[in-house]
């Protein structure tokens, strides 16, 4: 999950040793002459991604997997590349690609290099001051551009056709979900029983078949903030890129919108789940979760009730708690070092608590949405 941008937005910093690959190969690979610097950006949990750096020439980013176990679907940069080289002529939010390498003896793994794409990507803070009525400019934004996603023609696109395995996208996503946290256990892992029963038991149809990033966070949008948006001049921040597309496939909208949220931390959350902000999401202007997914729904045409929502902030959630257990577990396991991950542990289990604790909520408001 990592964002690809300018670095002011999205800071480079050293690579990493465990994270390290042969540069003079890649640039010779790439064919624009010597790289001059190479840096590694900080926010990847999942596929790594660099900044290459060219002494005369646009800079580029890399995208590659991580050492260690990994499942191979999740990690996919062939499948990666694809999904953004087919949308790229019917969505304009996709990076400009450069390649694709499959031969493994490159790097010892395969990846793919992209231009990078000028803009700001937003952090934990916002990267200035911003009026409230800009904020919500932007959430409006972003929203904006998960519905034109999700309105893409997938049938007139044959390659994100393919990706699609027809209705039962819910089912196979909660069943599928399970089985990576089943396999991912660790000796201080919860008890997660009730909460993947409920999901099982309360499991709905899919509610259509659409294009879903699987990912969309504002972590990963990249903004053009040149116009006024952070220094208080009037004008809105504008989306220009989507970022870390290695999870999109076909499948339900809400479910995707579900697992866009469950990264959403909202003003008067608890003091715990504060500590999951990534995002400025607590910034004054800033929309509640239930805004999102009201807006969302009136710009997509869907009507979507409290009730109907819970099953998909529960998913979110649950996803959410396996993709930090599969971290934690390569991290209890030396298979990563990066002392970010040293708090997952504790996270899932917080999870596990704020999961059970949806499925009784009171849903006469929208206020728990």
């Amino acid at each position: 999950m990592t964002a690809a941008g300018p670095d002011a937005g999205n800071p480079a910093g050293a690579v990493r040793a465990e994270d390290a690959f042969a540069v003079d190969a890649v640039a010779g690979w790439i064919g624009r002459g010597p790289i001059a610097e190479v840096r590694q950006f900080g926010g990847g949990a999942s596929n790594l991604t660099y900044l290459l750096r060219y002494d005369d020439g646009p800079d580029l980013v890399l995208r590659r997997p991580p050492a260690g176990v990994k499942a191979a679907s999740a990690h996919d940069m062939g499948r990666e590349y694809r999904v953004q080289e087919a949308l790229a002529p019917v969505f304009p939010f996709v990076p400009r690609l450069v390649g694709h390498c499959e031969d493994t003896s490159v790097i010892g793994t395969e990846f793919y290099v992209m231009e990078k794409v000028e803009g700001t990507i937003l952090r934990q803070d916002l990267p200035g001051p911003m009026p409230p009525e800009q904020v919500s400019q932007l959430c409006e934004q972003a929203v904006q551009v998960l519905v034109a996603l999700h309105g893409v023609d997938v049938a007139g696109v044959p390659a994100l056709a393919a990706l699609g395995k027809g209705e039962g996208y819910v089912g196979r996503q909660v069943r599928g979900w399970t089985a990576r946290f089943q396999a991912a256990v660790t000796d201080d892992t919860g008890d997660w029983s009730d909460v993947a029963r409920w999901l099982v038991e309360h499991q709905p149809s899919d509610v259509a078949q659409v294009l879903v990033h699987n990912d969309f966070r504002l972590d990963n949008l990249v903004l053009d903030l040149d116009g006024g948006a952070h220094d208080g001049a009037g004008a809105p921040a504008r989306v220009v890129a989507v970022l870390d597309w290695e999870m999109a496939t076909v499948g339900d909208p809400l479910m995707d919108l579900g697992g866009a949220l469950a990264y959403w931390v909202q003003a008067d959350d608890d003091e715990v789940f504060q500590l999951f902000r990534r995002q400025p999401t607590t910034a004054p202007g800033m929309w509640t979760r239930a805004e999102v997914v009201q807006r969302y729904a009136a710009l997509a045409g869907r009507e979507v009730t409290p009730a109907q929502w819970r099953f998909y902030e529960v998913f979110g959630l649950f996803r959410l708690a396996v993709i930090a257990q599969q971290i934690w577990y390569r991290y209890a396991h030396g298979q990563t070092t990066n002392p970010a991950f040293a708090v997952l542990g504790p996270a899932v289990g917080y999870l596990e608590q704020r999961c059970r604790g949806l499925l009784t909520a009171p849903l006469d408001t929208w206020g728990g949405a």
